[in-house]
């Protein structure tokens, strides 16, 4: 569309806009009465909005900048299963363009100015095509999308960070080296290399199989400015699918490796081995085929899911969702261990985006990625702006982090010599206020950290630290899940410093006033005022650093379930799950890398009884 016929539309819309009510009124009625007949957006040729020549009826204003201007006004619609999306182009009938008035130094009169509030039409313009449609009158009102969720692109991908840190010479070292020691030799040729999408989560690998299509996404509605979404299975999927729960039934993992041999971007399948691979201890190949789930449902997106602006939603209620929930979680924990902290941040933003009810627990991670990628000013800013109801403070990890957050920032200040913020609270008042409010987590850390002192000792002894438990099941749960996720942090002398004044702060104020301990108990009841543990479903283990690990000969007693750590409690269910005719013996003598592989490859044999390899 070229810039000229853009701004005849845009004076036409704001003259509609500024018209007096009983002008509106009057138009209504003779709308009613079938008098007044408006014309047809049909008789205006859709081709001329492709035009960025000169206007016909321009003359002779070569004053006009000729540049193109794109503007896409859309509308969703759903439509089952196979929702498609209508782009309608509007336009008015065209109207003779009169020259800018300009003053004696060439500039545009401030009438002018006046009449062209470019900015407030084009909001217009992006309302429309989110399905807020403007009215007359009305103030013109902003996505309810919170901007502090919107995901900056360029920090996603792991790898790209480690280049920032490392350099991209040692890194393509590294990558080389994990190829020469992970490549097979496989009978009958060498293995195919395919094209794949560019996608923003990960990089595909060159060996993974072509993208098959069969997962795919629909649009559902438009709701308060945020856009629903849920993923759609294939007719072969939905088979994969039926057949991945008839394998993890009987914990058959060999069942489930063999579907990805027909559907090699199954999610549950893919999830699945990706929590076995981590188990024997193989995490290269445990974040590839974590990368193969999150590469199957990055190419589903519908074309209208932006989730990187923060105004779609994947509700976690819908089944089919799950997967994504699961994979983003597992990525973020995946990239933390290998030191790309802002990668994480970024992912988390878009996780805790896609579902207002946070199903994940993102939102008890967010603070310490934040933390460990230094963005002190951005987690203070959500703190203050996500839902806008300035409550996260109340949660034990807001309260500390928010405090060590505080910390950073007046360091960073005193540095530059700049004036310190007098409105905002310091990092002592915030610390001394996160302990009152959450004492149990001092005699937590000192534990955890741990904090050997004998200083920390006395402040422990202390009447108002000396409990573990606050009696609160939620409250005690969240704080379980705070020591066990930023522990690590508090292991900086420069915070146990913080942390050990602001308690010898809180024990001398509670010395001369003894009141305080009741109105900040008083606090946490109003708080956390359930009964019951409304957090139970976030387990502690997810949010752990360690990463668990069994013996070869337990494998047949494993869990196939990528939500459910632990054990099979029936050890008669499962007597070869990995075998392929032999015993449970012949297989824990083995490496179960090689055995996964062995049962995935078809044209790969088992070796003999005594231990020999396939060939």
């Amino acid at each position: 569309m070229s810039a000229r016929y853009l701004k005849k539309v845009l004076k036409e819309q704001e003259q509609h806009l500024q018209r007096p009510p009983h002008q509106i009124e009057e138009e209504e009625e003779e709308e009613l009465n079938g008098s007044r007949s408006e014309p047809s957006d049909s008789s205006v040729n859709p081709f001329y909005l492709l035009n960025d020549g000169d206007d016909p009826d321009q003359g002779d204003d070569s004053e006009v900048a000729d540049e193109s201007v794109d503007v896409n006004v859309s509308e969703l619609k759903p439509s089952g299963l196979d929702s498609k999306v209508d782009v309608v182009s509007k336009s008015t009938n065209k109207s003779k363009k009169k020259k800018k008035k300009r003053g004696q130094d060439g500039s545009l009169t401030g009438s002018d100015k006046a009449e062209k509030p470019w900015d407030a039409i084009l909001e217009t313009l992006s309302l429309e095509a989110n399905g807020v449609p403007a009215k007359a009158g009305d103030k013109l009102v902003k996505q309810c999308a919170p901007s502090v969720l919107r995901v900056d692109s360029k920090y996603l991908n792991a790898e790209n960070e480690l280049r920032r840190i490392f350099g991209s010479k040692v890194v393509k070292s590294f990558e080389k080296s994990n190829q020469a020691g992970s490549s097979r030799q496989i009978r009958g040729g060498r293995p195919r290399i395919h094209t794949h999408r560019k996608t923003l989560l990960v990089t595909p690998s060159d060996h993974w199989s072509r993208w098959d299509g069969s997962l795919s996404m629909e649009f559902l509605e438009t709701r308060d400015g945020y856009h629903y979404f849920r993923y759609v299975h294939s007719s072969s999927y939905g088979q994969a699918q039926s057949a991945f729960e008839a394998a993890k039934a009987i914990h058959d993992l060999n069942g489930i490796a063999s579907i990805l041999l027909g559907h090699p971007y199954h999610l549950g399948s893919l999830l699945t081995m990706a929590e076995y691979l981590k188990f024997v201890g193989d995490h290269q190949m445990s974040a590839d085929a974590l990368a193969k789930s999150l590469y199957a449902l990055e190419c589903a997106w519908h074309p209208m899911f932006t989730p990187f602006q923060g105004n779609c939603q994947l509700k976690f209620s819908h089944d089919i969702n799950k997967p994504l929930f699961t994979a983003l979680f597992t990525h973020i924990k995946n990239m933390d261990r290998r030191g790309c902290h802002r990668s994480a941040l970024e992912v988390c933003k878009l996780l805790l985006s896609l579902d207002s009810d946070d199903p994940m627990g993102a939102l008890f991670c967010i603070d310490y990625l934040s933390l460990r990628a230094e963005e002190y000013a951005w987690l203070e800013h959500f703190s203050e702006s996500y839902k806008s109801d300035n409550s996260l403070w109340l949660f034990p990890n807001f309260s500390y982090s928010l405090a060590i957050c505080r910390f950073y920032l007046e360091r960073e200040e005193s540095s530059k010599d700049s004036h310190t913020d007098s409105t905002k609270a310091t990092a002592n008042d915030l610390m001394k206020q996160a302990l009152m409010l959450h004492p149990s987590v001092l005699k937590k850390l000192v534990a955890k950290v741990p904090l050997k002192d004998k200083v920390w000792t006395d402040i422990v002894k202390h009447a108002f630290f000396r409990s573990d438990q606050m009696g609160i099941p939620s409250l005690d749960h969240l704080i379980n899940l705070y020591v066990e996720r930023n522990y690590i942090i508090w292991r900086l002398p420069e915070l146990q410093k913080l942390l050990r004044d602001a308690a010898k702060l809180v024990i001398e104020t509670l010395e001369t006033n003894k009141s305080d301990a009741k109105d900040w108990a008083s606090v946490r009841k109003e708080a956390f005022s359930s009964e019951k543990n409304e957090y139970g479903h976030l387990l502690v283990s997810d949010f752990s650093d360690s990463v668990p690990s069994i013996p070869p000969e337990n494998l047949q007693d494993f869990m196939v379930d990528p939500r459910i750590r632990g054990l099979a409690q029936n050890e008669d269910q499962v007597a070869n799950p990995l075998g392929n005719g032999h015993a449970p013996r012949d297989v824990a003598n083995r490496n179960a890398l090689a055995v996964l592989f062995e049962s995935m490859l078809p044209w790969v044999h088992y070796g003999d009884e005594d231990g020999g390899e396939a060939d």
